[in-house]
């Protein structure tokens, strides 16, 4: 049924179901399936792979028959397996797994009221139904029988028990038996698995052993050796993941006691590791570029002059980031990284005329400001003009990948735009403050300019 409406979708190529796969934990379960979605190329459709998920998600939301979650593929795969964020709750006191069940349920309804996040989930379930073996050791005992001996029996029967290995074209494989579906697959064929005692007879299971129905968990985790629950989630449209990392945190720790603690995996775990080091990259970038300058010129204060004009450009990036509704992604954060070179080159060349009009022709410092500005603009502009014109496509970029390209144009239109429009005018400006308060201590000092 699902399979059929998913093919009705626009823009849904084929579909391709895996019955008793689940993808979140990547075990084999009875009551799951997985489902590969392929979409048509990007030009016979008209709607992304975000939108189309979007529309299954809504189709199947009332679903009765089955509880179903549409999601795009991880951005880097073997990091994650359903994209996101993968976080697992960890239980240090030695609770149950039905009271960790609880507890968790409380997180996620919480979560999914967070405008950050979206269709938040854990792959922990206790309600999966169970049998409890339930042995009469003094039977056990009447009847002569080993405990070992009553495990392996049903190792070989119910489960899988393992004899030994085999070489075949080249490569070893193991030998494992069990018995076959019909002779497991009801309680009745407990009358039909017999245990030798050590006197030598064949004793039945059912004799000293019945069975109980009950409920637990299927899959049972365990992270960092605590038993643990993983929790699963997307952030919502418009939310970066570092935003959602955050707010799933903030509501693990407002809804959880002490005698828990989060730990990531995947993706949020590099992201979270790796947090904060594009700000040292900007960092390093603006000091190589004062400390170059500073040699270049042989003085500490003019440099300054042209990193002002770094600030304009991360500003106009940030700007046009912000009203075009895109988030500080890692495109955005490269273009940040070119855009500190692109915007100090403009403000060399100001300096740079400025420098010569000051020393070499021995001109005022207004005047030679003012000069620089002048013989500059236009190239400034030419050249401004040039590259935004050459970024231009990135912004109407269409078809696989063109997310990255409308993050990296916009911000490298933006900065552009204000360190072509903004920083002509504020880097003589802040010449002529440096090179006075330059003069200034030389003349403190006893130094004479020629």
């Amino acid at each position: 049924h699902i399979s059929q409406e998913v093919l009705k979708t626009n823009g849904v190529k084929d579909a391709m179901a895996m019955i008793g796969f689940d993808l979140f934990t990547s075990s084999l379960k009875e009551n799951a399936a997985a489902m590969f979605i392929g979409l048509q190329d990007w030009k016979d459709r008209n709607v992304s792979a975000d939108e189309i998920a979007m529309e299954l998600n809504k189709k199947f939301a009332f679903d009765r028959n089955a509880s179903s979650i549409f999601i795009g593929l991880p951005p880097i795969p073997g990091l994650s397996i359903t994209g996101g964020f993968e976080m697992y709750v960890q239980n240090k006191s030695g609770k149950s797994y039905d009271e960790i069940q609880k507890d968790v349920n409380k997180l996620v309804a919480v979560a999914n009221q967070r405008k950050e996040l979206s269709r938040v989930r854990t792959t922990l379930d206790t309600t999966f139904p169970q049998y409890k073996l339930i042995i009469d050791r003094d039977k056990l005992k009447h009847y002569n029988l080993n405990m070992q001996d009553v495990f392996n029996t049903m190792n070989a029967t119910i489960g899988t028990y393992y004899v030994n290995d085999f070489s075949m074209l080249g490569k070893n494989f193991q030998v494992n038996i069990r018995a076959k579906g019909d002779f497991r697959n009801t309680q009745d064929a407990l009358k039909n698995i017999f245990v030798r005692s050590n006197d030598g007879k064949m004793i039945p299971l059912d004799s000293f052993l019945t069975l109980q129905r009950s409920s637990g968990p299927d899959d049972v985790k365990r992270f960092n050796l605590f038993p643990a629950a993983q929790v699963q989630g997307q952030p919502a449209p418009g939310y970066t993941s570092g935003q959602a990392i955050e707010a799933i945190a903030q509501v693990a720790k407002e809804t959880l006691g002490d005698d828990y603690s989060i730990a990531w995996s995947g993706s949020a775990y590099q992201e979270v590791s790796s947090k904060g080091t594009a700000s040292y990259a900007f960092a390093l970038g603006m000091i190589f570029v004062f400390l170059i300058l500073a040699a270049q010129y042989e003085r500490w204060l003019i440099p300054l002059a042209v990193v002002t004009a770094v600030p304009f450009a991360v500003f106009g990036s940030f700007l046009l980031v912000y009203l075009r509704g895109f988030s500080n992604d890692i495109y955005f954060q490269t273009g940040l990284l070119l855009l500190i070179g692109l915007s100090a080159k403009n403000a060399i060349l100001i300096v740079e005329f400025a420098m010569e009009e000051r020393f070499k022709k021995g001109k005022g410092v207004f005047e030679a400001a003012v000069a620089a500005a002048k013989l500059r603009f236009r190239p400034i502009i030419m050249t401004s003009l040039a590259f935004t014109f050459g970024v231009l496509p990135m912004i109407f970029a269409t078809g696989a990948g063109s997310a990255s390209r409308h993050s990296l144009g916009t911000g490298l239109i933006g900065g552009m735009i204000a360190a072509s429009t903004l920083a002509i005018f504020f880097v003589p400006l802040f010449f002529y403050l440096l090179e006075n308060f330059n003069e200034w201590l030389d003349k403190k000092r006893g130094k004479v300019h020629e």
